[in-house]
C-alpha cells in the first residue's frame, strides 16, 4: 500500500512541491543522487571506477512535453559523453536514456524525435568508446521503447534496454531478446501498474523476475542483473553458472546509495558490478520512486529528517 502510494506521488505537482521545497529533502536525496551537474556526475564515476566498479549515468529527466527541453537533455549527454571520453574508461562507464527526457512524449512525432535524439546521444556514446542502454518507463511505452531500439540496433548493436519483470508480457520480450549482441536490463520495475499488465504481489514478481532470468541465462546475449534482492542475486549466480557464463558475459547492477557493502562484495567476489549513478536537477520522481520500491528506504528518509 505504501509502496502504491509514494510510486503514484511521483507524479503528483502538488506532493513534488511540498517534498521539493522541504529545506531538508536534499541532504536525504544526496544519497541517491550524484549531484545536480556534471561536475557531480564526473565526482561519482571517478570515485566508483577508482574503486573497481562499473557505472551506468542517468541524467534525470522525464515525461518531457517541450521540444526545446528535449534538445536540452540530448546536449547534457553529448556534455556528459565528452567527460567519460576524457577519463578513457570505454564501457566501464556507460549512459542510461530515458525516452520521454528526449521526445517520446511530444504528440504524434515523439517517437520519431526520440529516435532521432537518441541517435545523436548512441554517436556521441560510440565516440566515447561507450554504449547506451534505454530505461524502460511504464507500460504504456513498452512498445514503442523496444521500437527505437530495433531502430538504434541497426546502427549501434551496442544499445542496451531495460526489462521489467513485474509486466505479465516481459518474458516473451526477453526471448525476443536473447539474441546474439542483445545487453538486457532485468530491473522488477518500480511503476504503479494495473494488474491487467503487471503482477502486484510481490511474490508473483520475484518469481516473473526468475523466469525471465532463466531465458536471459540460457540466451546468447549479455544480461544486466539488476537487483538489491539477494534471493534473486544468487539465482543469478547459479544460472549462470549451469549455462557455463564467465564473468564478462553477465553482470550486476545496482542504484547508487543503495545497499553498497552489497555492491561491494559482489565486485570483491569477481563479479561486473556496475552501479545506476543518476545526477540532475530533476531529481524528484527518481527519488520517490526509489522510497516506493524498500520499506528500509521510507526508514532511513524519515530517520534522516528527525536526525
Amino acid at each position: 500500500m505504501l509502496g502504491s502510494v509514494l510510486a503514484a506521488a511521483s507524479r503528483s505537482p502538488l506532493a513534488r512541491r511540498a517534498v521539493s521545497g522541504f529545506p531538508l529533502t536534499r541532504r536525504v536525496v544526496d544519497r541517491f543522487v550524484a549531484g545536480e551537474d556534471v561536475a557531480g556526475a564526473r565526482g561519482a564515476i571517478r570515485r566508483l571506477t577508482g574503486a573497481g566498479f562499473c557505472v551506468t549515468v542517468d541524467h534525470l529527466g522525464e515525461h518531457t512535453r517541450d521540444a526545446g527541453a528535449a534538445a536540452a537533455t540530448v546536449k547534457a549527454y553529448q556534455t556528459l559523453l565528452g567527460e567519460i571520453r576524457a577519463l578513457g574508461l570505454g564501457t566501464r562507464a556507460e549512459v542510461s536514456v530515458k525516452l520521454s527526457a528526449v521526445g517520446q512524449a511530444l504528440g504524434k512525432d515523439g517517437e520519431r524525435i526520440a529516435l532521432e535524439h537518441a541517435r545523436e546521444i548512441c554517436s556521441a556514446a560510440r565516440e566515447a568508446g561507450s554504449a547506451v542502454t534505454l530505461d524502460m518507463e511504464d507500460h504504456t511505452t513498452t512498445d514503442s521503447t523496444l521500437a527505437i531500439l530495433r531502430e538504434l540496433r541497426a546502427d549501434f548493436p551496442e544499445t542496451g534496454v531495460a526489462l521489467q519483470a513485474c509486466l505479465r508480457r516481459t518474458e516473451g520480450d526477453c526471448r525476443d531478446l536473447a539474441g546474439p549482441g542483445s545487453r538486457v536490463r532485468l530491473v522488477k520495475g518500480a511503476y504503479a501498474e494495473p494488474a491487467s499488465v503487471a503482477y502486484r504481489d510481490r511474490r508473483q514478481v520475484d518469481r516473473a523476475y526468475a523466469r525471465c532470468l532463466r531465458v536471459l541465462m540460457a540466451g546468447r546475449g549479455y544480461p544486466m542483473v539488476a537487483t538489491h534482492d539477494d534471493r534473486l542475486i544468487a539465482v543469478a549466480r547459479a544460472l549462470a553458472a549451469w549455462h557455463g557464463r564467465g564473468r564478462d558475459d553477465h553482470e550486476f547492477q545496482m542504484l547508487y546509495g543503495v545497499r553498497p557493502g552489497r555492491q561491494r562484495e559482489l565486485a570483491d567476489a569477481g563479479a561486473v558490478m556496475r552501479i545506476y549513478v543518476p545526477y540532475g536537477t530533476d531529481w524528484y520522481g527518481y527519488f520517490m520512486r526509489r522510497l516506493a520500491e524498500r520499506p528500509a528506504n521510507v526508514g532511513f528518509f524519515l530517520r534522516s529528517l528527525v536526525s
